[in-house]
């Protein structure tokens, strides 16, 4: 997912999207250690994408307390 999706993304939205996501990560590591994992980058790419999506949840959580 792009930032410019992310920020289209209402905080609630973000959060459900967070916790699939969350859930994918350690489905994907249980197969890492299985090695079942074809692609091993695709944990890198999903621990990034909740950081960005963690990122703009707390900035929008911000801009409400000041705005």
């Amino acid at each position: 997912m792009k930032v410019a999706e992310i920020r289209e993304l209402s905080v609630e939205e973000l959060l459900k999207k967070i916790d699939t996501t969350k859930q994918d990560l350690a489905d994907l590591k249980f197969k890492h250690s299985l090695n079942q994992l074809e692609n091993p980058m695709t944990i890198r790419t999903l621990r990034r994408e909740i950081a960005k999506m963690n990122t703009i949840v707390t900035e929008k959580r911000k801009n409400e307390v000041q705005g």
